[in-house]
């Protein structure tokens, strides 16, 4: 079998994409990560006061890093994420044939340039994949990128120690989600498993892909917003696949946004104008960018925040904070994307409306 994409390509794409970081070399770097480390375990302690859930993998790990850093460590976990379909489409490839090194170097080139443009972008991340074999010091890492944590720092005059405890209130959330519910990890993991193994390596469905998104366009409706090309090449048995994925992640991000919020409410003064300040900064891009938002998938990620905020406050209203807790009772709880839209769907579903049927 013949590996479909030139990973290590990819990360030297990704790197030059990534471009210079002069905040790299500032002698504010060097506070970013005993600060870290420091407001990481402080923020560990407001979320589980705030919700009650603790990890059950221990303390969790702060690692400051540049975005070459987080470029290496993410072509890693595409690599380990995407290995049931680079597997199927390996399998089509001959390695004799001359296309094959092609084919190799242009995927290589697109996985990096996306990374690359990425990593210019993102402030913190939890990377929740395990892999049994593999070194336990390079997993279930909690990531800062401090160039551009310093940038945005000094671009909008935040107050350093504010708003780095408020970055790590919501990578601590999602750490505590991914290590504080037993199931949560390898049905999330299971989940993009069965969209990802299931996909057919066809050009013919490419094209016809592409065909029913310019009809869409003309209809009126971007072919994009609900997930990247990832939905649009997916069939109708992917799609409820994805509806169940894209139900959980905006669960999951409007979790962390609610819980940053409620868990810092009394250290972080300046909380409501960092939220305003990310949120302006989301839907400001335009162009180019706002294309790869959409090609990606990240733009319908970015709406999950809102989607998954507006849920949770209905299922509160309905049943009281103790009602969202139903959701971490197992999979079969979890909300798909209908029902994070329209929420009285999943809580006639689970009974927390009179005369439902729990589930």
């Amino acid at each position: 079998m013949t590996e479909p994409v030139a990973w290590d390509l990819a990360e030297r794409v990704a790197v030059r994409v990534a471009g210079s970081e002069p905040f790299a070399d500032s002698y504010h770097y060097e506070s970013l990560a005993p600060d870290f480390a420091e407001l990481t375990a402080e923020a560990e302690e407001l979320v589980a006061a705030a919700t009650g859930m603790r990890s059950l993998a221990g303390p969790a790990r702060a690692r400051v890093t540049d975005r070459r850093g987080w470029v290496k460590a993410n072509v890693a976990s595409f690599q380990r994420l995407l290995r049931p379909l680079t597997d199927r489409i390996g399998e089509h490839l001959r390695p004799s044939s001359p296309l094959a090194p092609v084919t190799r170097a242009v995927t290589g080139v697109e996985v990096g340039a996306l990374l690359g443009w990425m990593s210019t972008r993102v402030l913190g991340q939890y990377d929740l994949l395990v892999i049994d074999d593999e070194d336990p010091d390079d997993q279930d890492i909690v990531y800062y990128v401090g160039p551009n944590v310093l940038a945005l720092e000094k671009r909008f005059a935040f107050p350093p120690r504010e708003f780095r405890l408020w970055l790590a209130l919501h990578e601590v959330t999602h750490r505590v989600q991914f290590t504080g519910v037993p199931w949560l990890r390898g049905h999330f993991l299971s989940l993009v498993e069965a969209s990802l193994g299931s996909v057919e390596p066809d050009p013919k469905r490419f094209l016809l892909a592409l065909r029913r998104a310019v009809e869409e366009v003309r209809e009126g409706r971007n072919p994009l917003d609900e997930g990247g090309l990832v939905a649009l090449l997916a069939t109708p048995e992917q799609q409820e696949v994805l509806s169940r994925i894209g139900g959980m992640m905006s669960l999951l991000e409007g979790h962390g946004d609610v819980t940053m919020d409620r868990a810092g409410v009394d250290q972080i003064p300046s909380a409501e104008r960092f939220g305003r300040v990310l949120r302006q900064r989301r839907v400001s891009t335009a162009g180019v960018t706002r294309l790869v938002q959409k090609l990606i998938g990240l733009e319908a990620k970015l709406n999950q925040y809102e989607q998954g905020e507006r849920f949770i406050a209905a299922v509160e209203a309905a049943g009281g904070p103790q009602a969202l807790e139903r959701v971490w009772e197992g999979p079969e709880m979890l909300p798909d994307l209908a029902e994070i839209r329209e929420p009285h769907r999943w809580l006639e579903r689970v009974g927390l409306v009179p005369g439902a049927v729990t589930a």
